[in-house]
C-alpha cells in the first residue's frame, strides 16, 4: 500500500509526546508531486480513502503540495480529478513553480518558452491539442492559442492555490522555506522555488517543514524536514506522509 512506506515513521512520532504532532483529533495526508501522473494520482486518491474510511471518527484533511501538472501525460486530468476530490474532502492544494509558470504563460510569451521546456508541452497537449498541430505553431502563435486552449475554470482554480499551510508542529510548502525568516515573512519565490539554502540547513526550523520540489530516490525524514518527492515523473512512483 502506498501509505505504508511512511506509516511507521508517523506511528513512532505519535507514541512521545516531545514529538511533533498536528491538532489532537486531526490526520493530514500529504501528498507529493504529481506532474501529470494520472495513473498515480488515482492511486492515492483510492489508498488515502481506504485508510479515511478506517479511521471515521479522526478529522482527516488532504494537503497536495504543488507541481500537479507537467511533465506527465495528464495534466489535464490530474487538474480536473483534484478539484473532484475537493468537492467531497478536506482538500488545500499548494502551489508550486510549475503552477506558478503555467500561469504566467498566459500574461508573457517569454515564460511560455521557459514552461514549454520545463514540462509544460506535455500540459498542453493533455488539453487536446494534436501532437502535429503543435510542432507546426511558432511560439507567438501557441501564445495566441492558449487561452482557447487552457479553460478558464482550470486557471481559476490553479491560481487559487495556496502558499503555505500550517498544522499543529508541521508546516506544509512546496519547496521549503527560507531558514533565517520567521515563517510569516515568507517571500512566495522562497517557498515555490527554494532548493540549496534550505536543504543545507543544519540547525533548527520554526516547525517540522514537509516539502515537495527536490527528487529524492526515497522519502527523505531529516531532523527538521521531511521530503517527499520520489519522483512522481522520472521514478514512476509517489509518496504520501500521514501525519
Amino acid at each position: 500500500m502506498i501509505l505504508a512506506r511512511l506509516n511507521s515513521l508517523f506511528r513512532r512520532s505519535a507514541e512521545r509526546a516531545d514529538l511533533p504532532c498536528v491538532p489532537p483529533g486531526e490526520r493530514y495526508y500529504v501528498v507529493g508531486d504529481i506532474h501529470g501522473r494520472m495513473d498515480l494520482f488515482d492511486a492515492l486518491i483510492e489508498a488515502i480513502e481506504e485508510d479515511i474510511a478506517a479511521s471515521p471518527e479522526v478529522e482527516s484533511h488532504v494537503v497536495l503540495l504543488g507541481d500537479l501538472i507537467d511533465r506527465g501525460p495528464d495534466s489535464a486530468g490530474v487538474i480536473k480529478s483534484a478539484r473532484k476530490w475537493r468537492k467531497r474532502r478536506t482538500v488545500r492544494i499548494l502551489a508550486g513553480n510549475h503552477e506558478e509558470m503555467f500561469l504566467e504563460s498566459f500574461q508573457d510569451a517569454e515564460v511560455l518558452r521557459h514552461f514549454l521546456k520545463h514540462g509544460g508541452r506535455e500540459t498542453i497537449l493533455s488539453y487536446g491539442l494534436p501532437r502535429k498541430e503543435y510542432r507546426k505553431l511558432t511560439l507567438d502563435e501557441l501564445f495566441e492559442r492558449l487561452p482557447q486552449l487552457v479553460p478558464q475554470k482550470d486557471r481559476d482554480f490553479v491560481s487559487g492555490f495556496e502558499n503555505m499551510i500550517v498544522a499543529g508542529d508541521y508546516v506544509f510548502v512546496h519547496a521549503g522555506i527560507d531558514p533565517n525568516v520567521p515563517l510569516d515573512q515568507q517571500r512566495r519565490s522562497d517557498l515555490l522555488w527554494i532548493r540549496e539554502r534550505f536543504l543545507r540547513h543544519k540547525g533548527p526550523l520554526p516547525k517540522v517543514v514537509v516539502h515537495g520540489h527536490t527528487i529524492f530516490d526515497e522519502v527523505e525524514a531529516a531532523q527538521h524536514r521531511i521530503g517527499i518527492d520520489t519522483g512522481a515523473f522520472p521514478h514512476r512512483r509517489a509518496d504520501c506522509t500521514r501525519t
